[in-house]
C-alpha cells in the first residue's frame, strides 16, 4: 500500500546514503591501536629482567606458567632469550602492520547503490523497503544508533534482511543516519518517538495490521520502549543481543565507562549553541577498552588469509562497517553512558522515556530474546536479564559473538533460520 508523504518532509532535503571513502581510516582510532600493540609487546622486554631473577608475576593465576617458563629457560644463555624476545616482538608488530596494510589496500567496497529506495524519511532517518510487495507480511528492524544500519545488510551472503525477504517477508530496515541539525538536539525520547512514527508507516504498509518489531543491540532498547508505548501497533517483539542489566557479567566495563564518561561526554551546550555530539573515535575508544588486544589479534591473523578468498572479503566487509561509525547526540550519550552504564537505570526501573519508566513486565505479546554465547560487547548475563523480565518470552542462544551472530559464517544456521521460524510461528507472520 503506498504511503503518503509526511507534511514535514516537503521542506527537508532528500537524505541519501553517504558514499564510502576511497581510503580506509580504520581500524579506528588507529593511533590508539598502534600504541596499544607497541606497549603490550614491548612490555615483555621490560618484564624480562625481573622475571629471570625469579620475581613472580602480578597475577597469581600466572604462577604455574611463570614457573614452567623459568624451568625451560634454565639452561639457555640469558642473552639468547633476550635476543629472541626482541625478534619475536618485532615480528609480531610487523605482522600487525602488514595486516592493517592488507586490509586498507583490499579492493572490496560495499555496493551502496544496491540499497533499496526509502519508503519513508524524516530528517536523517530513512525506512528502506527490501521487498515492496503489499501482499507480503511486514517486519520492521531497528539497529543501534552508534553504528550504521547496514550490518543487517552487509554484503552478498551476509544480509539478514535479504534472507528474510527470500522467505517471503517484507523487511523494512530503519537507517537512523548520522545526526543532522535536528537530531543533534535529540535525546532517547525523541529517537523513540521517531521510531514510533516509522512504526506507523510500517503498519500502513502492512494493510493497517500490527507487525513484529525487531531490535538489534541498542536498537533493542529503543524497540522495547517504542513497543511499550505503542502496543496496538506491534504484534511481536524480537530483541537481539539487547543489554538490560549493565552491571551483570561486565561490572568492570560499567565501572570503566562510569569513570570515563564525565570526561569524555561533550559538555552541555551554552544557551543558543548547537550541542556537540560524541565523536566516532571517542566511541570507538570505549569499544577498544572492552578488549585492548582485539585489533592486534585479528589484524595479525588477517595476514594468513588469502586476499581473494571469501573469508578475506567477509573480514574486510565487517571491518569497514565497524569503522563507519556515527556520532552520538550529546543528550543520548549522557543517557546511555551515565544513565545506562553508570547508574544501571534500565534494570532498576529508572530509565524514563517521555517521563514514563520502561518496564518490560508490561509487555503482553510474544517476545523473543536472542543471546549470543560469546558476546564481548553485551555480556550474556546482562542481556539475559531482559529475557527474565519479559513475561513468557522465548529464548534463543546463538553460537557466536555480538556481530558474528548477525554476519558471521554461522549466522544463517545460528540466527537467521531460527529467527525466521520464530517469526513465522509464535511471532505471527505467515508468508
Amino acid at each position: 500500500m503506498p504511503v503518503p508523504p509526511q507534511p514535514q518532509q516537503e521542506a527537508q532535503p532528500e537524505p541519501h546514503p553517504e558514499p564510502q571513502p576511497e581510503w580506509r581510516p580504520g581500524p579506528r582510532p588507529l593511533p590508539l591501536h598502534l600504541a596499544t600493540a607497541n606497549l603490550i609487546l614491548l612490555t615483555s622486554l621490560a618484564a624480562w629482567p625481573s622475571a629471570k631473577h625469579g620475581l613472580p608475576p602480578w597475577n597469581p593465576a600466572q604462577n604455574p606458567l611463570h614457573d614452567a617458563l623459568r624451568a625451560s629457560l634454565a639452561n639457555l644463555p640469558p642473552e639468547a632469550f633476550s635476543t629472541a624476545l626482541v625478534e619475536e616482538a618485532a615480528a609480531r608488530l610487523s605482522r600487525f602492520a602488514l595486516g592493517i596494510g592488507a586490509y586498507r589496500d583490499h579492493p572490496y567496497r560495499r555496493d551502496v547503490a544496491a540499497e533499496p529506495a526509502p519508503l519513508w524519511q524524516e530528517g536523517s532517518t530513512r525506512l528502506l523497503d527490501y521487498a515492496p510487495d503489499s501482499s507480503r507480511p511486514v517486519l520492521l528492524l531497528a539497529p543501534s544508533l552508534v553504528n550504521r544500519h547496514y550490518v543487517l545488510d552487509l554484503a552478498p551472503g551476509q544480509s539478514l534482511v535479504r534472507y528474510l525477504a527470500q522467505r517471503g517477508l517484507r523487511p523494512l530496515l530503519l537507517d537512523w543516519g548520522a545526526p543532522g541539525e535536528a537530531e543533534l538536539a535529540f535525546d532517547l525520547t525523541a529517537y523513540i518517538a521517531r521510531l514510533g512514527r516509522a512504526l506507523g508507516v510500517a503498519r500502513q504498509a502492512n494493510g493497517g495490521r500490527p507487525l513484529p518489531l525487531l531490535g538489534y543491540c541498542m536498537g533493542g532498547n529503543l524497540a522495547l520502549a517504542a513497543a511499550l508505548r505503542g502496543q496496538a501497533d506491534v504484534s511481536a517483539l524480537a530483541l537481539l543481543a539487547t543489554p538490560w542489566d549493565f552491571h551483570a557479567g561486565g561490572m568492570h566495563q560499567a565501572e570503566l565507562v562510569r569513570h570515563l564518561a564525565p570526561q569524555l561526554v561533550p559538555p552541555l551546550p551554552q544557551p543558543g549553541a548547537a550541542p556537540e555530539p560524541m565523536a566516532v573515535d571517542v566511541l570507538q575508544g570505549f569499544f577498544w577498552a572492552l578488549d585492548p588486544l582485539t585489533a592486534l589479534k585479528k589484524f595479525t591473523s588477517f595476514t594468513s588469509i588469502a586476499p581473494d578468498s571469501a573469508a578475506a572479503q567477509r573480514f574486510v566487509a565487517m571491518e569497514d562497517w565497524l569503522n563507519d561509525g556515527i556520532p552520538l547526540a550529546n543528550a543520548v550519550a549522557r543517557e546511555c553512558l551515565q544513565g545506562w552504564y553508570g547508574a544501571n537505570s534500565p534494570v532498576r526501573g529508572e530509565w524514563l522515556v517521555g517521563g514514563q519508566a520502561v518496564l518490560p513486565g508490561l509487555w503482553r505479546k510474544p517476545a523473543l530474546v536472542v543471546l549470543p554465547e560469546r558476546d564481548k560487547l553485551v555480556p550474556k548475563p546482562g542481556a539475559e536479564a531482559l529475557f527474565h523480565a519479559l513475561p513468557g518470552a522465548w529464548r534463543h542462544d546463538a553460537p557466536s559473538g555480538h556481530i558474528g551472530m548477525v554476519v558471521g559464517p554461522r549466522a544463517e544456521a545460528g540466527l537467521w533460520q531460527p529467527l525466521a521460524e520464530w517469526l513465522e510461528g509464535p511471532g505471527g507472520l505467515a508468508p
